[in-house]
């Protein structure tokens, strides 16, 4: 009976919340249906068949009515402490209810998207002017101007991000519930409960929408609802007392919201780097505008990829939203380890970060930079010029300077201030020396040759021995100057050569991403390379060349030595031989055999009896030296 009576200032508000809610999603359904604000199917949108949208008036008056009656008539104490007793509420009903307003104005009548960012600016701003919400509970001491700047930012971004997100059956409010669900998990671990009372009227009214959104949607929250949610999710953490816990206020909702904050991030950088390309290139294809909506968001990333349907991509996110907000409750629960829990978590996404970008932002964005590097302009070839040389130069010495302090602490030496002051300038400025001598920076490394990375190795033994030999008569330790002679030449070596096949490096990764974009398209051409020597590595480096051009992938190699079966060759497999050609080519689903290689015309017979009944192209890629009559 004593946990009934605590648990009742919860109960009441999310079942209240839940049953308006329930009660009014079908009549403003219908409402909005003879209003004309329904989604049609089209290129951007999922839905095969008219959904209405709008339907988040239905939870935005769910949950404020539902929860402004109960707060009229709860005289419990639970209620009168923290921001709900102190009229913080009712400012921020206000400004919820303006926020849905503008959302359901743009269902209805589509505003502009610089209009209706301005009508979120001024709200944000008022939510820190007029309803005092802002971090400076956090941090007492932070200046007016930065909290004001960070207030907005904070609530325009978490507006925008569910805004983006809402485009799967169910999504926006199922990722908003598990959010909610967090952030009161997270007050009620730091003994706040009573401010949590607001976040399970949220939770109610968004679960009681959800059985009406889920798929197939009969309604969609339309910029109503999805701004609705990310406003009440942004203010939610602001409003918190007693409290000054960063997790609480930052961390747990930050995380919570991390599938929307991540997924608004890519669309920015996305649509940021495609403008750039539309400028330089008028004939790509798509809009040249940030602000104007794709199709390349996370959720239409899973439907293409995994060709899985609305649900099951759906619920994909949920367990990746349940996923962090578990994280960021098991942090607060580590309390002083939560650190290293923290790191994992950081380096865990980190490397999701990346993997999803590979694709699509950073493919663009080599596409940009490939552009740039390959402008006929003058001006631009000779900037780029002028830049090369600096770039080596500034990398070349930093790279030196982190050799001499990893050697010290290879092998294990205690370096001091003298270290650094003598020994230091010594052997990076000796072995910077032969580098110039050596002709280091005069040499083009893009077309380098073997002699040109032997000259780099001796540079580099050269000048850590005239270095060794100059510190030898300074005033420092040099009881260990041999080995550390040694070790100095040969990790130097290594990291001077490591910054030549930078470029090469990261060419090499953008075809591999351009590889891994082109797998999941059917207008490409999969292309078996027969050959595995000087001429393949040349086709090889054709394709890395054109990364942004290209509309075919290498699936495998074929070689008639036996040995390099299974072996990898620049990154592609060793299938087999001529003669297991046929079933490779069924395996691995081959458009077109290329040659790489100089067949004999006897040989080039024996190629088209075992390949021409298999219906592939045939080519030979090959490079001939040929005399040009005068």
């Amino acid at each position: 009976m004593n946990f009934l009576t605590r648990a009742l200032p919860y109960i009441i508000p999310f079942c209240g919340a839940f049953l308006l809610t329930f009660i009014l999603t079908p009549i403003v359904r219908e409402i909005n249906r003879r209003l004309g604000m329904v989604d049609k199917p089209g290129e951007r949108r999922i839905n095969t068949i008219p959904v209405p949208r709008g339907g988040g008036l239905a939870l935005v008056i769910g949950v404020i009515a539902s929860f402004s009656i109960y707060l009229s008539l709860a005289h419990h104490t639970i209620i009168q402490n923290g921001w709900l007793g102190h009229g913080v509420y009712i400012k921020m009903a206000v400004l919820s209810i303006a926020m849905a307003l503008v959302g359901y104005t743009d269902d209805k009548y589509n505003l502009n998207p610089k209009i209706k960012l301005i009508a979120q600016l001024i709200i944000a701003a008022l939510a820190w002017g007029w309803a005092d919400l802002g971090f400076r509970k956090l941090w007492p001491s932070l200046p007016a101007w930065l909290d004001c700047a960070m207030t907005i930012f904070w609530i325009a971004g978490a507006v925008n991000a569910f805004n983006l997100i809402d485009g799967l059956d169910g999504l926006a409010s199922g990722l908003a519930f598990i959010a909610t669900i967090g952030m009161g998990g997270a007050l009620f671990m730091v003994n706040a409960s009573h401010q949590a009372i607001y976040h399970f009227a949220f939770a109610g009214g968004l679960l009681a929408f959800l059985k009406y959104n889920y798929h197939p949607a009969s309604v969609f929250l339309g910029d109503c609802g999805s701004m609705f949610i990310g406003f009440t999710l942004s203010i939610l953490p602001l409003a918190t007392e007693g409290t000054n816990s960063f997790l609480v206020s930052v961390g747990v909702p930050l995380l919570a919201m991390g599938v929307p904050i991540f997924d608004t991030a890519l669309a920015i950088i996305r649509r940021s780097i495609r403008h750039m390309i539309k400028k330089r290139n008028t004939s790509e294809k798509g809009n040249d505008k940030v602000m104007t909506a794709d199709s390349d968001h996370i959720h239409h990333r899973i439907l293409r990829s995994s060709h899985l349907n609305q649900r099951r991509a759906a619920w994909i996110l949920y367990a990746v939203a349940f996923s962090l907000v578990a994280i960021g409750l098991f942090g607060m629960a580590l309390e002083s380890r939560a650190a290293g829990l923290w790191l994992f978590a950081i380096s865990a996404a980190s490397f999701v970060i990346f993997k999803d970008m590979a694709r699509i932002e950073l493919f663009d964005a080599g596409r940009f930079l490939n552009a740039v590097a390959r402008d006929r302009a003058r001006t631009h070839r000779r900037r780029i010029a002028r830049l090369a040389i600096p770039f080596y130069i500034v990398f070349d010495i930093l790279a030196l300077i982190a050799v001499f302090f990893f050697c010290y602490w290879v092998l294990r030496m205690d370096i001091d201030r003298v270290e650094v002051r003598v020994a230091l300038p010594i052997r990076v400025i000796s072995v910077f020396l032969f580098l110039y001598i050596f002709k280091a920076y005069k040499t083009v490394w893009s077309r380098a040759m073997t002699s040109n990375y032997v000259s780099l190795l001796l540079a580099c033994i050269f000048g850590t021995a005239a270095g060794s030999i100059a510190i030898y008569y300074a005033p420092t330790d040099n009881s260990q100057i041999k080995i550390l002679t040694l070790v100095y030449a040969t990790t130097s070596a290594i990291a001077i050569v490591l910054v030549r096949l930078l470029r090469g490096i990261i060419r090499d990764i953008f075809y591999a991403i351009d590889c891994s974009r082109l797998k999941g398209r059917k207008d490409v051409s999969r292309v078996l390379v027969y050959g595995c020597g000087l001429r393949y590595r040349a086709f090889l480096r054709e394709l890395v060349r054109t990364t942004s051009e290209n509309n075919r992938i290498i699936v495998g190699l074929i070689d008639d030595d036996i040995l390099l079966r299974g072996h990898y060759i620049g990154g592609i497999q060793v299938l087999g031989t001529l003669a297991q050609t046929p079933e490779i080519i069924n395996a691995q689903n081959v458009d077109s055999v290329v040659i790489a290689f100089d067949v004999t015309p006897e040989w080039l017979t024996v190629i088209k009896k075992t390949l021409g009944p298999l219906g592939v192209k045939i080519t030979h890629f090959s490079f001939n030296e040929k005399e040009i009559l005068q």
